[in-house]
């Protein structure tokens, strides 16, 4: 880890656009990539069912193998960005995605496609994903909120665009070459975007949000906790366990909602439609809600968001029809989608940036369980029942029990105010162990 920065002055920033804005849009990019060619699943679901003769439990491990790699590699390839820069582990993910897509398309059996599909792009959006958000972070203080959202936001319109984009190219080239178009998208697109990426404003000169640096700052590094201080920490235990109850059931949608229009009768076209439907609530969620709770507080911000994701899949459960699913869909999208980009400002304001790509990568291990789990359990229980209603029903009760925890959070947050100085966002920050310890 760099612990000098010969560049930095106390001189103004250079006239002209923030270079934070640039890192965003890297990041933006590299999550559209990565998230959008990964959320393609459901597109592919009922093609490799058919081709392979296998059960949708069986292909939809598939996804599940992929969701645990992307955010369980997190724990690996945070430390690694924060040694060696964010940039290098963007690029090697954005070319491992586009490897695993490609030899995808050339699969013989569905173990084939776990080892290309799972490996490849698990992997590579595993190492792409926390440096990205790590590098975020650090680029911004006042608007860090808005600056996240809209970096993860990639998500959200990855998830609008590249699944109606793959049920187009399946339909025109069948899933072997629409496989490799994407992998041919994310090698060339990802890659370039991903050179934006940098770790942080002070080896350019330059302090958060484009101000002047702090003198003082030239040989220190970031402020905040370790990672062993972090982990045992009371609010990181509450974030782990929010995460990982919550995570059992926040990718079943992206997996079985399309395979679910279709056996209610909703045409194929207009079923991968729905995908789109998440994305547009997902980026609208991202972008807006970021912003949002820079000015309400990020705590109570999550709360609201776990308990819209539990009402939302209540609508799920109510409908059958498009429009019915289409309302499902954008709702559940915008709570999802102020989820993912409130976790890693929350993460930030509690244990700040001195090992912030390190701590959200062990928190996203919780997420890499549920996500390993969750939606592979759903499909079995489809095969066994030849219903959704029962996951969908378990999706609700652990978005009210992640609620539960982060109403919780909330509480310890205001009785333990006297306890840590408060930074400018509503969270805590410190690099004291005995505080981490009480926090």
């Amino acid at each position: 880890m760099k612990t000098t920065h010969p560049n930095l002055s106390t001189a103004a920033p250079a006239a002209g656009i923030f270079r934070g804005w640039l890192v965003v849009a890297g990041a933006f990019a590299v999550t559209f990539v990565g998230f959008g060619c990964a959320y393609t699943f459901s597109a592919f679901l009922e093609s490799l069912q058919k081709d392979f003769g296998a059960s949708r439990g069986s292909v939809s491990l598939v996804f599940s193998l992929a969701g645990f790699l992307y955010f369980g590699l997190g724990v690996l390839s945070g430390p690694l960005a924060d040694r060696w820069g964010s940039r290098r582990l963007a690029v090697a993910g954005m070319v491992l995605v586009g490897l695993g897509l490609a030899v995808a398309s050339q699969a013989q059996s569905l173990t084939q496609i776990y080892l290309a599909y799972g490996l490849g792009v698990g992997l590579g959006v595993g190492a792409s994903y926390v440096p990205v958000l790590g590098a975020v972070q650090r680029w911004f203080v006042k608007r860090r909120g808005f600056a996240s959202g809209l970096a993860v936001s990639g998500i959200g319109v990855g998830t609008l665009v590249m699944p109606p984009l793959a049920s187009f190219l399946i339909e025109q080239l069948g899933w072997r070459h629409a496989y490799l178009a994407l992998g041919v998208l994310a090698a060339v697109v990802g890659v370039g975007m991903a050179l934006l990426i940098e770790n942080d404003p002070r080896d350019r000169g330059l302090g958060p949000d484009g101000d002047p640096p702090q003198p003082q700052a030239t040989s220190a590094r970031p402020e905040g906790f370790t990672v062993h201080d972090a982990v045992r920490s009371r609010r990181f235990a509450g974030l782990y366990a929010a995460c990982l109850i919550s995570s059992f059931g926040l990718f079943v949608p992206f997996v079985h909602l399309v395979p679910y229009a279709l056996d209610h009768g909703v045409a194929s076209t207009s079923a991968v439609l729905l995908l789109g439907a998440i994305g547009v609530g997902s980026t609208a969620g991202r972008f807006f809600l970021g912003g949002l709770a820079d000015r309400m507080g990020r705590p109570h911000t999550m709360l609201l968001m776990s308990t819209g994701m539990a009402l939302s899949l209540l609508v799920w459960a109510m409908s059958g029809g498009f429009w019915g699913l289409a309302v499902f869909a954008f709702a559940y999208g915008v709570f999802y989608g102020g989820f993912v980009a409130l976790l890693p400002a929350l993460v930030m304001d509690y244990f700040g940036g001195r090992n912030i790509s390190a701590i959200i990568g062990v928190l996203y291990t919780s997420v890499a369980v549920g996500t390993l789990i969750g939606p592979s359990a759903a499909g079995f229980a489809f095969d066994i029942s030849h219903s959704y209603m029962l996951p969908i029903l378990f999706s609700v009760g652990a978005n009210l029990v992640a609620a539960a925890i982060m109403g919780a959070m909330s509480r310890l947050d205001a009785s333990s105010a006297k306890l840590a100085s408060p930074t400018p966002a509503g969270g805590t920050v410190g690099n004291d162990s005995t505080n981490a310890r009480r926090l």
